[in-house]
C-alpha cells in the first residue's frame, strides 16, 4: 500500500486535517506556546518534586508523551506540504530556465507563473 503525499492528498483543495496541521504549525511556532510548554514542564517537575502518588506522575507524564506524539504528526504534515511546494516551485523555474534557453517562453513559463503564489495556497 502506498501512502500519497500529503500535498497530493484530497486534489487542488485543502482537507480538515491540512488546515489543522497549518494552524497547529503557527501555533507552536509562537512565543506563547513556548511559554506554555514551559508551565507544562514546571507542572511535570513540580508533581515529581512534591512527591504525590505515583499515578499523577504517571498521569503527567503520559498527558506529556500524548501532546508530543499529536504535535509530531501535525507538524510532519506541514512540513512535508511546504517540502512540496518548495520542490514545485524549483521545477518550475528550471522548466522555465530550459524554455528561455530554448527561445520561445511557453507552458513552463505559465507553470512558473502559477508557482509563484503556490505558497498562498498551502
Amino acid at each position: 500500500m502506498t501512502i500519497p503525499h500529503p500535498a497530493d492528498r484530497g486534489g487542488e483543495r485543502r482537507g480538515r486535517f491540512e488546515q489543522l496541521a497549518e494552524a497547529a504549525s503557527r501555533l507552536t511556532s509562537s512565543p506563547a506556546f513556548f511559554a506554555l510548554c514551559l508551565a507544562l514542564v514546571a507542572i511535570v517537575v513540580a508533581v515529581h518534586v512534591a512527591g504525590l502518588d505515583i499515578s499523577w506522575q504517571l498521569f503527567a507524564g503520559d498527558c506529556m508523551t500524548a501532546v508530543t506524539l499529536l504535535l509530531l504528526a501535525l507538524l510532519k504534515n506541514s512540513e512535508l506540504r511546504a517540502e512540496r511546494a518548495i520542490q514545485r516551485k524549483l521545477d518550475a523555474i528550471a522548466a522555465a530556465l530550459l524554455e528561455a534557453q530554448e527561445g520561445e517562453p511557453g507552458k513552463a513559463h505559465e507553470d512558473l507563473r502559477a508557482a509563484i503564489g503556490m505558497e498562498d495556497e498551502i
